[in-house]
């Protein structure tokens, strides 16, 4: 086993950091790698935008109920951007091109790019010793993170994304069995793979060092989707300009 995939089957959440910051040559890095991932169509169609300065970064602390988006060594938003692909367009020309800017095909791609994007990054940065912890909290008011970005038509922030000198080592959270989400030539039933996993869920919450609880993984995602929540994102992903088509 080499190293790249020791780092990738090593991952953890890291949700503390010690008080370091990111160096410029390590973000220089992480970068680098981030841009490095595979785009649809060469659209690059995503933006990063590292977020500095303290006033920012305790308001979105505030918008996610995540104190370690303020204290961290490093925070990235990583946004969907198909605005750098009308810059150059005069107004009939723009006008052609809504109807592709605005439907569901080029929404997920510009979300997909952000995503590789991203992981391409927490490698890198893993690799590099540091930890990472994607923030997809920052869709609780999505509306008033892009403002706080001022992000321009057809850019929306996605997810943010902390990183930074690990403040401790968290257990591994175990993954679904390989057979319940690889399967060969056709969609299959899971059943008893879902079952076997929440019993070893089961056994995982009671036994860790921290948030000891009593749960399954099909209870969590039974109350995840029976109870609304975020149902303003559509109206600003719209408003924005995606996903209208």
């Amino acid at each position: 086993m080499n190293q790249t995939i020791e780092t990738l089957l090593n991952h953890r959440s890291i949700r503390k950091f010690k008080d370091e910051p990111v160096s410029e040559d390590q973000l220089a890095i992480i970068l680098d790698a981030a841009q490095q991932a595979s785009t649809s169509s060469y659209m690059m169609a995503y933006t990063i935008i590292g977020v500095t300065d303290p006033e920012k970064k305790s308001e979105l602390a505030e918008v996610t109920g995540q104190k370690y988006v303020k204290d961290n060594g490093h925070l990235f938003i990583f946004c969907a951007d198909l605005h750098r692909h009308t810059l150059h367009a005069a107004e009939e020309q723009y006008e052609d091109m809504k109807p592709n800017l605005e439907n569901s095909e080029h929404f997920l791609v510009s979300a997909i790019d952000a995503a590789l994007a991203a992981q391409n990054a927490a490698i890198a940065a893993e690799s590099m010793g540091l930890g990472i912890c994607y923030i997809g909290s920052i869709r609780n008011q999505l509306d008033r993170v892009d403002q706080l970005l001022s992000l321009p038509k057809h850019v929306i922030p996605l997810f943010g994304m902390v990183l930074g000198v690990p403040a401790h080592e968290p257990n591994k959270k175990p993954r679904l069995p390989r057979k319940a989400v690889y399967f060969e030539n056709e969609y299959r039933d899971q059943t008893d793979e879902l079952n076997n996993f929440d019993e070893k869920i089961a056994a995982y919450y009671q036994s860790r060092s921290s948030n000891n609880r009593v749960d399954t993984w099909t209870d969590q995602m039974l109350r995840r989707f029976t109870t609304p929540m975020r149902m303003d994102v559509t109206d600003l992903v719209q408003k924005k300009g995606f996903n209208k088509r």
